[in-house]
């Protein structure tokens, strides 16, 4: 059974079932012999899986990028660090509205070359302003323009996230450090996470994605940046495949100013702590109760 077949049969018993539908209903691969097909191991749900069936998958994947795109990558699972809860700050005084985050998003995670696509927006907004529903997103010309500042949007990985519970088979859930990932070989594409996503976080692969060989980027995760199958829906990871081994996310390195904040939540010594306990910081739609791990600070 291939991916397309899959997700069409899912989606048919999803509906038949209803939302509230766990994973394991509409798992038709769990008790199945030991003896299946490399193929049909990848429709397993990732938690389900054992390190060795990871191997296999993770070599399969590396394969069928040579095969598909020409390209020779390295794809691993890194899991969550112990002791480990990854948060964000973005400093709204001194981000200038650059896009630079955006691109370095599009590059590291391996976005379909033709729509341009990141996991990051960046808002133009009218100073004194919070409303999203004015701002600009496709604004043009010099940056920063006199009278506005700039508010980078994407995945809040929320400690209530209202897109792990809408999801009707479990594809999308919140690991042990805060990051909310996706499981694309589970994923039905039924959307109802991009609906119940507050921060519009969440893309859905419409096309199978367009890169050419040499701008692939060959350090993948299984749950991060590895080229998604179409027709499934994807987010932000806080580049998991580089912080969990240590690196900071590819959209901070990116950023001209510094407005950027990475760090661990437990450590009192994080530069996010810092932040946390010496700025005036504010969360995007507090009254949603989403609990948000992306925070935002003005220089005092």
């Amino acid at each position: 059974m291939d991916d397309t077949t899959r997700r069409g049969a899912l989606k048919l018993g999803a509906a038949a079932v209803g939302v509230a539908a766990s994973g394991r209903a509409l798992a038709p691969l769990k008790d199945w012999a030991a003896n299946l097909s490399i193929e049909e191991t990848l429709q397993k749900h990732y938690k389900e899986l054992s390190r060795e069936d990871m191997e296999q998958i993770l070599r399969h994947i590396e394969e069928k990028t040579k095969a598909e795109y020409g390209a020779d990558v390295h794809c691993e699972d890194p899991r969550p660090l112990p002791g480990v809860k990854y948060a964000y700050a973005l400093n709204l005084a001194i981000c200038i509205g650059c896009r630079r985050c955006a691109e370095a998003c599009h590059k590291e995670n391996n976005h379909n070359r033709p729509t341009n696509t990141s996991y990051i927006r960046v808002l133009q907004m009218e100073m004194g302003s919070l409303s999203l529903e004015h701002a600009e997103v496709q604004y043009e010309g010099p940056v920063p323009a006199e009278g506005h500042f700039y508010m980078p949007v994407q995945c809040h990985q929320c400690d209530n996230p209202p897109c792990v519970r809408v999801c009707p088979v479990e594809a999308t859930f919140k690991d042990e450090d805060g990051i909310v990932v996706v499981d694309y070989d589970w994923c039905i594409g039924c959307r109802y996470c991009e609906a119940a996503c507050p921060y519009h976080a969440r893309r859905f692969n419409w096309d199978k994605p367009v890169i050419p060989a040499d701008e692939i980027n060959p350090d993948q995760g299984y749950l991060s940046n590895r080229i998604r199958p179409q027709g499934v829906m994807e987010k932000c990871t806080f580049c998991l495949h580089r912080t969990r081994k240590g690196l900071l996310p590819a959209c901070l390195e990116a950023c001209p100013t510094g407005a950027r904040v990475f760090g661990n939540l437990e450590d009192p010594e994080s530069d996010v702590r810092w932040v946390l306990e010496n700025k005036r910081v504010f969360v995007l739609k507090e009254d949603l109760g989403t609990l948000p791990r992306f925070f935002y600070f003005f220089d005092k």
